[in-house]
Order: structure tokens, then C-alpha cells, then sequence
């Protein structure tokens, strides 16, 4: 069984505070994050996706991160979190305070790497970090704090690998544009959300069609992004398991979702890639 554990200098967890009363509350702010807490979400993130962070590192950050998912969770229900809503709401606040690289950021990182060697490399490394989101899953049942009275129906622990994995699977949607040279338009916050669309619909973002860029702002947008976030939140119940098998599990599951959804991304991107070449009129 997995040893508790405690936060260290590095990973401060977000305490989880009591839901206020109903007065205090607006419907609207219950499900998102503050700024503060979604750089805080961000940078777990980006901790997480680096290679050379241990199973016992990713499970400190995973901890805090459920200091601050679990608060979001407690105040928007059962419901909210079921239908897909919260977990959407979190996802599109975390994603625009996360980096996504530019192909010359992105080559030198590799040591010079182009085309499809560095695509490989980006899905490498992606599926790395996800499989040690799933395989390092189990600490957050065990650290002390996140076993204060939870959602019944909803686990938690499973609630923050789905927030941690799709975020980091956002981040390779938006470095897999790069890579094969579609340009996406708009500011920073709005490019983010568009590939949170593509990672949505797994359709890779062709600039040449503004009108076919993902609107996960609008409701479609938002019913597709959150039914797109469940089937993940489903897959990975698996990693509840108790004990070693729970993590075998999870980084399992974590491994075989990310690598389909980035070959169904660049087989896409690739097609967008052509077009763009050929001209509008192609």
C-alpha cells in the first residue's frame, strides 16, 4: 500500500476549506477557479509532465492538486461533477495559464528534432507523464487530508488524475499544431480554449475555416467538452483499484487513451498541414 503523503517545501496543498452557506455563493463562481488557484492547477501541471520527476514527486503534486480540485468538487455537487460541468469549467480555467511551446522552443528542447521525430518525441513524453498521473493516482486516497468527508458518489482521487491527464493532453494538442506548422490565431487565453476544443472533438484546428475552430465557450461547445471529459473520468475509474493493481491500472489506461488521441490528432493535423499547402481553393 502506498505510504502517506505529506507536502513538502516544494508543493504547498490548497487547504480545503468548509463550503460557505448558499448566501455566500454565487452560482456562477462555484465551479471555477480563482486566477491564483488556475496558475496553481497550471503549474502542477507542467511539473507533472516533466520527465524527470519521480512516482513519489507526481503524487506530492497530485495532492495539491486535490486540495484544490476538491474544493470546487464539494461546492458544485454530485451533479455538477456527473454531468460533466465542473470538470469542464476547471479544465478551460487551468489551460490558458498553461505553456504551450513554438516550434523553435520546441526543436531546441529536443535537441534539434523536426517533422515526425518530433512529434514522436511530444507523444513520448506526454504518455510518460499520464501513465505517472495514473501510476502515482493512489497517493491522493492515502495523504490524511484528502480523506476529510468526500463526494459519495464521485471519487475524488479519479476526479483529479481526469483534471491532471486531459490538461496535460491539452498541452499536447497545442504543441502538436506547432509541430506541423498550423497556425493558430488569437491570444494566448483564446488559442488555449480552441484546443480544448480539439481535444474535445480529437479534430486538429484548420485555420483556413475559422468557422470550424471550436467554440468550447458556446453550449454545444461546452456539452461536448464535458461528455468528452466523463468518457475520461469513466476510464479512469480503473485506478481505484486498491494497491499496486490500481496503479498498473491507471497508468495502463492513461497510456492507451493518450496515444490514441495523438495519433488520431496528427493523422488530422496532417491533412490540415496539406491543405494549408495546397491553398484555400484546394
Amino acid at each position: 500500500m502506498s505510504e502517506p503523503v505529506s507536502p513538502d517545501d516544494r508543493v504547498v496543498p490548497v487547504p480545503v476549506a468548509p463550503a460557505p452557506s448558499g448566501a455566500d455563493v454565487h452560482p456562477a463562481d462555484v465551479q471555477h477557479l480563482s486566477d491564483q488557484e488556475a496558475r496553481q492547477v497550471a503549474d502542477i501541471v507542467g511539473r507533472l509532465g516533466d520527465d524527470d520527476l519521480g512516482r513519489a514527486e507526481k503524487a506530492k503534486q497530485l495532492v495539491a492538486l486535490s486540495g484544490i480540485v476538491g474544493a470546487r468538487a464539494r461546492r458544485a455537487g454530485a451533479s455538477a461533477v456527473a454531468s460533466g460541468r465542473m470538470l469542464a469549467d476547471l479544465l478551460l480555467d487551468a489551460v490558458p495559464h498553461i505553456p504551450i511551446r513554438d516550434l523553435a522552443t520546441l526543436s531546441e528542447h529536443h535537441h534539434g528534432l523536426t517533422g515526425e521525430a518530433l512529434a514522436d518525441a511530444l507523444v513520448r513524453n506526454a504518455t510518460r507523464a499520464t501513465m505517472g498521473i495514473g501510476a502515482a493516482g493512489g497517493a491522493v486516497a492515502a495523504a490524511e487530508w484528502a480523506t476529510l468527508p468526500l463526494l459519495i458518489t464521485v471519487p475524488l482521487e479519479v476526479v483529479v488524475e481526469t483534471v491532471a491527464v486531459a490538461a496535460v493532453e491539452v498541452k499536447l494538442v497545442g504543441e502538436l499544431h506547432a509541430v506541423y506548422g498550423v497556425d493558430v490565431p488569437g491570444t494566448g487565453a483564446q488559442r488555449a480554449t480552441a484546443f480544448a476544443g480539439s481535444w474535445a472533438s480529437r479534430r486538429g484546428i484548420d485555420p483556413l475555416r475559422p468557422w470550424t475552430i471550436p467554440n468550447v465557450l458556446g453550449i454545444a461547445g461546452r456539452q461536448q467538452l464535458g461528455k468528452r471529459m466523463i468518457s475520461r473520468f469513466a476510464r479512469n475509474l480503473g485506478t481505484i483499484i486498491p494497491f499496486l493493481i490500481g496503479a498498473v491500472v491507471g497508468a495502463r489506461v492513461n497510456s492507451a487513451e493518450t496515444t490514441k488521441l495523438a495519433a488520431e490528432m496528427r493523422t488530422d493535423l496532417r491533412r490540415v498541414a496539406a491543405e494549408g499547402l495546397a491553398g484555400p481553393g484546394a
